[in-house]
């Protein structure tokens, strides 16, 4: 399948909320073509370039689906979105179009089934509702509390000040298991490294 992609400085995760404000032709034209198709745009992690100008050199080999949810006229003139984090993908054959706007072919990576909350997930789930706290992140409405692995999983990894490379290595993942225990372990790292430093 074919899909337009949105590089930017960020990694997206599904099921969560990104707020972009948008400015360049390319992008406009792209939102207006996914609100009238009903579709979704790809957004994938800049790795090399800039997000605006032209098309970034180099981006992340796995992105995540971004879905409009909302959209309004900016106080500065400028057209704001938000978008939700859909289905993870792989990018494949990419090509910039003349207006510099890149189009993938991309595949669908498999969802494991999501997995119930055990007791093993208490400390991570109070960080999360520690972060929910903070007004950034209840400006985008993402503090629901969550009911299983993924959203802990995803949530975590979006929120948390982690670097990009740790967060695509998290996005890569294929289970939310995975990637829990992953997050776990570069926490008790810092802790680690927090207790040797005092």
């Amino acid at each position: 399948m074919k899909l337009p992609l949105f590089p930017l400085n960020t990694v997206l995760f599904p099921g969560c909320l990104l707020d972009l404000q948008i400015f360049e032709a390319r992008y406009l034209d792209m939102i207006s073509r996914c609100m009238k198709q009903g579709e979704g745009f790809g957004v994938v992690c800049i790795v090399e370039g800039r997000e605006v100008g032209e098309a970034a050199g180099h981006f992340s080999a796995i992105g995540c689906e971004a879905r409009i949810c909302d959209f309004q006229q900016r106080p500065n003139g400028l057209l704001g979105i938000r978008v939700e984090g859909g289905r993870r993908f792989k990018v494949g054959h990419a090509q910039v179009l003349p207006d510099q706007l890149t189009i993938a072919e991309v595949e669908w990576l498999e969802e494991a089934a999501d997995q119930p909350l055990g007791a093993e997930h208490a400390d991570l789930v109070a960080l999360l509702e520690a972060l929910a706290e903070h007004p950034l992140v209840a400006a985008l409405g993402m503090t629901d509390s969550v009911s299983g692995q993924a959203a802990l999983a995803n949530q975590l990894a979006y929120l948390l000040p982690l670097a990009l490379e740790q967060k695509l290595q998290l996005l890569e993942l294929d289970t939310p298991q995975a990637r829990l225990i992953q997050l776990q372990a570069w926490l008790e790292q810092i802790q680690g490294e927090s207790g040797v430093a005092q």
